[in-house]
């Protein structure tokens, strides 16, 4: 199966592993965010996988709104769990929620569909940095701290007008920074395109970290280290 090297299931519950996790970001959404490093000090599982594993295991609905409500470390046991309500919850045996998702609509549990919708989402987060925040940082005048670069999601949703989409390509329609002190908040609205045509919307909502003054020499530096990342993970 399409998650099986990236989670493992012990007494019902779902453990995802610090190198498990920062596999899926970085071979799957080609995320070499620093905080999916499994040596980070504050290494948290991208949430990316967390939707991958909703999708896989309550299907994929023609309307659905992700809420991360806290960042979840590493071989952590978690629960997925519908509620009378239709909600599904993400949580740990204490009971604290890590994602919430809401859903509506028509409902497939197509493994084919799943997975390409899965694989064509998360790759967008390959894309947030450089080529979609960087400029929108510069346009500010703003830039996250080049030390701990937090960019963590917020929420992602979706809104699907068909759900057999051969093919499933996202397309950037938007993208918007508002600035509140030391925090950003991202908006990235997208276009679902499948054989040239519109078949749905899906935006995703970021916060940015420990803002700071944009340094065209700083971040010069920190997309170099980025794509040596990219180069050091993909092999290339």
């Amino acid at each position: 199966m399409f998650l099986d090297r990236f989670h493992s299931t012990q007494d019902g519950r779902v453990l995802i592993t610090a190198p498990q996790a920062s596999l899926f970001a970085k071979e799957v959404a080609g995320d070499f965010n620093p905080i999916h490093d499994p040596d980070a000090r504050r290494f948290c599982v991208p949430g990316d996988l967390l939707f991958a594993l909703v999708l896989s295991r309550f299907g994929l609905s023609s309307n659905m709104t992700f809420r991360f409500r806290n960042l979840l470390g590493a071989e952590v046991p978690l629960e997925f769990r519908e509620t009378e309500n239709g909600t599904v919850e993400v949580c740990d045996e204490s009971g604290k929620v890590y994602l919430e998702v809401s859903r509506s609509g028509e409902r497939t549990t197509d493994e084919k569909t799943i997975v390409d919708f899965t694989r064509c989402y998360v790759s967008a987060s390959g894309k947030n940095f450089p080529h979609t925040l960087k400029p929108l940082m510069e346009s500010r005048g703003v830039m996250f701290n080049p030390d701990r670069p937090m960019v963590m999601y917020e929420s992602m949703s979706l809104e699907l007008s068909n759900l057999e989409n051969p093919q499933p390509e996202l397309e950037l329609n938007k993208a918007d920074l508002e600035v509140a002190g030391k925090r950003g908040n991202v908006t990235l609205d997208y276009q679902l395109m499948s054989a040239g045509q519109i078949v749905g919307e899906v935006a995703k909502r970021l916060v940015l970290g420990s803002l700071r003054e944009y340094c065209p020499d700083t971040m010069a530096s920190i997309i170099e280290e980025f794509y040596r990342l990219k180069a050091k993970g993909t092999g290339a």
